[in-house]
């Protein structure tokens, strides 16, 4: 039980951000989860705080697609449901996504990243486009 209520207290997730001189860096992230009783009868589970969404997508990429550099449009959550890609920050680090995997993508200036599908199938993902700060 007590690996159960570790589990509850917080969500990892990547952040991709650019910094002052609009280069792109990774960050390891956690949103803290709170115990909460979110549909009874059925038991507790760990939610984050809400937060407000501009728009929601559903996004598939094919096999091999490939963005080059590109800032973001939107301050947006991915989350990975089938295939993987690789994502490249300018500042060289590469990172890798696939099902279940979340990054907030704030580079919304700058030089971006890249975007690289690199499993046999497409790469599908759900897309939360977030208000400006």
């Amino acid at each position: 039980m007590a690996d159960q209520r570790a589990d509850m207290s917080s969500m990892p997730y990547v952040r991709l951000y650019v910094d002052a001189q609009g280069e792109s860096h990774f960050c390891d992230e956690c949103l803290e989860l709170k115990s909460v009783s979110f549909a009874p009868p059925a038991p507790p589970v760990g939610i984050s705080d809400f937060t407000s969404a501009r728009h929601f997508v559903l996004l598939r990429m094919p096999p091999g697609w490939f963005g080059d550099w590109h800032p973001t449009p939107y301050r947006q959550f991915f989350f990975f449901l089938a295939g993987a890609v690789d994502v490249r920050a300018s500042d060289g680090d590469l990172r890798r996504f696939g099902p279940g995997g979340v990054v907030l993508v704030e580079d919304t200036t700058g030089r971006g990243h890249t975007t690289q599908v690199i499993s046999d199938d497409p790469c599908i993902a759900a897309v939360v486009q977030l208000p400006e700060p």
